[in-house]
C-alpha cells in the first residue's frame, strides 16, 4: 500500500497545478475580451463627450466609488474565502452557507456605511481631489457622484459572488461578467448622450453594474447558495474572517496610499510629470491584471482547499511551479514592454497634442515600471498563500514597509531621474516585496513530510 500511497501523493499536485492552468487561462482569456470591451468603452466615450468639462467632472466622481468596492470588496473576498473553503470541506455546506450570508450581510452593511460617510464628506474631500475645477465643475462633479454611489453596493456584492464561485471551479463565467459594465457604458453614451448629456453615463454606469451582479448571482444560485443576507451568529468562522478582514483592508489602504503619494511626488517635478506616470502605468498595469490577476485569482481557492486538509506537499509543489510559471511568463512580458514600448506609445499616444518628445518621456518611464512585472506576479502568488494560511498580518507589515521605503526612494532617485525614478522606485519595492513574502512562505511552509500538521505561526 505505501508504494500506492506516494503515487498518488505525486500524482496530485500535477493534477492541481493543470486545473489551476485552466482556472488561469479561462481568466486571462476573459480578461483579454473585458479590457478589448473596455478599450471600445473609451473610444465611444470619447467620441461622444471628447475631453469636456462634463466627462472630466464624471472621471473625477467615479474615482471613489471604484476605491470603495477595491477596498471594502476585494478585501472581504480575500479573507472569506480561505475560511469558506475549510469550512464547506471540514463541516459541510450548510455550516459554510452560514458562513457566507454572515459574510455578505456584513460586507453589505460596511458598503452602505461607507457610502453614506463619503456622501456627508463630499463637499470636503471633492475639493482636495479636483482642486483645480471650477466651482461649476466641482459641484456637477459631486452630483454625478451622488447619482453614482449604489455603484458599490451592485459592484461590490458582484465582487463577493465572483469569489465565492471561484472555491466552486467557476472561473470565466465570473471573469466576463464585468463586460456587462462596458457594454452598457457604450450602449448609454451613443444612444443616450445627445439626450441626457453626462448622465446618460451615470445611468448606463447603474445598469451596468446591475446587470453584473444579476450575471453572478444567477451563477451562484446553480450551486445551491441562498443569496439573502442573513445573521446566523457569532460563530468561530466568522471571528475568523474578522480577523483576517482588518488587516487585508488595512493593506488596501496603504497600496492605495502608494499611488497617492507617487502622484503627488510627481507633481513637484516639471509640468507633464503626472500625466506621463498615468500614462506609463496604465500599460503596466493591462500586463500585471492579465498575468499576476488570472493567476492570482486561479491559485486562491486551491490553495485554501489544500491548506484545510493539510496537504504541504502540494502546496509545495504548487507553490513553486507556479512561481517559476508566473515568473518567466512576466519576464517575456516585461521584456516586450521594455523592449518596445517606445513604439508603442508612438502608435497608441502620439496623435495630436502628445508629440515625440512626450513619447520619449513616457517610453522612460514604462521602460522603469516594467521592471516591476515578474516580481509583482510571482509575489501574488506568495501573497495568496500568506492570507490562505492566515497570515494576513505579514501582508500588512510588508504594505507598511514598502510605504516608507517608497517615499525614501521617491526622493533619492526623482533627483537623478525625474519622474522616470518615481516610476523606479516602485518597481525596487516590488522587488522587496517579492523577497519579503517568499521568505514567509518558505519560513511558514512545514516541510513535506509534515504530513497533517499546520504552519508555524500559522492561525488555526
Amino acid at each position: 500500500m505505501l508504494p500506492a500511497i506516494q503515487t498518488e501523493a505525486r500524482a496530485r499536485p500535477v493534477s492541481v497545478n493543470r486545473r489551476i492552468f485552466r482556472a488561469a487561462a479561462w481568466v486571462g482569456g476573459a480578461g483579454v475580451f473585458v479590457k478589448f470591451a473596455a478599450i471600445f468603452k473609451e473610444m465611444a466615450v470619447a467620441a461622444v463627450y471628447g475631453r469636456s468639462n462634463a466627462v472630466e467632472a464624471f472621471f473625477a466622481a467615479a474615482l471613489i466609488p471604484a476605491l470603495l468596492v477595491n477596498l471594502i470588496a476585494e478585501s472581504m473576498n480575500q479573507a472569506l474565502v480561505p475560511t469558506l473553503v475549510s469550512v464547506r470541506e471540514l463541516e459541510g455546506r450548510e455550516r459554510a452557507q452560514e458562513l457566507f450570508s454572515n459574510a455578505l450581510l456584513c460586507m453589505c452593511l460596511l458598503l452602505v456605511a461607507s457610502c453614506c460617510v463619503a456622501a456627508l464628506a463630499a463637499h470636503g474631500f471633492f475639493p482636495l481631489i479636483a482642486s483645480h475645477f471650477s466651482a461649476a465643475k466641482l459641484a456637477l462633479s459631486i452630483r454625478l457622484f451622488y447619482g453614482l454611489l449604489p455603484v458599490v453596493l451592485f459592484t461590490g456584492v458582484a465582487t463577493l459572488f465572483a469569489g465565492v464561485l471561484n472555491t466552486f471551479d467557476r472561473f470565466a463565467g465570473p471573469a466576463l461578467a464585468p463586460m456587462a459594465n462596458s457594454i452598457a457604458i457604450i450602449l448609454g453614451a451613443l444612444l443616450l448622450g445627445s439626450r441626457l448629456g453626462i448622465w446618460a453615463m451615470v445611468w448606463a454606469t447603474l445598469a451596468g453594474a446591475l446587470v453584473h451582479a444579476a450575471l453572478v448571482a444567477s451563477m451562484m444560485r446553480t450551486h445551491g447558495l441562498r443569496l439573502m443576507p442573513r445573521w446566523h451568529g457569532m460563530n468561530d468562522a466568522t471571528r475568523e474572517v474578522a480577523r483576517q478582514y482588518g488587516p487585508v483592508l488595512l493593506s488596501g489602504v496603504v497600496a492605495s496610499g502608494g499611488m497617492v503619494v507617487d502622484q503627488a511626488m510627481a507633481a513637484m517635478l516639471p509640468a507633464g510629470s503626472v500625466s506621463a506616470l498615468v500614462y506609463a502605468n496604465r500599460f503596466v498595469s493591462v500586463a500585471l491584471a492579465l498575468v499576476a490577476g488570472s493567476v492570482a485569482a486561479a491559485v486562491t481557492p486551491y490553495f485554501s482547499g489544500m491548506i484545510a486538509h493539510r496537504d504541504w506537499t502540494a502546496c509545495r509543489n504548487s507553490l513553486r511551479t507556479w512561481v517559476r510559471i508566473t515568473l518567466l511568463g512576466s519576464t517575456a512580458a516585461a521584456v516586450a514592454l521594455i523592449a518596445g514600448g517606445k513604439l508603442l506609445i508612438r502608435l497608441a499616444l502620439q496623435h495630436g497634442a502628445f508629440g515625440p518628445h512626450d513619447t520619449s518621456v513616457v517610453a522612460r518611464v514604462l521602460a522603469m515600471y516594467a521592471i516591476q512585472i515578474p516580481f509583482f506576479a510571482a509575489s501574488r502568488v506568495y501573497y495568496r498563500f500568506l492570507v490562505a494560511i492566515r497570515r494576513t498580518d505579514l501582508v500588512l507589515y510588508c504594505g507598511g514597509i514598502n510605504l516608507g521605503l517608497d517615499v525614501v526612494l521617491n526622493l533619492v532617485l526623482m533627483r537623478w531621474l525625474g519622474v522616470a525614478g518615481i516610476a523606479l522606485a516602485t518597481s525596487l519595492w516590488a522587488i522587496s516585496t517579492f523577497f519579503f513574502l517568499g521568505y514567509w512562505t518558505r519560513k511558514l511552509l512545514p516541510a513535506a513530510s509534515c504530513v497533517g500538521t499546520q504552519p508555524r505561526g500559522a492561525i488555526d
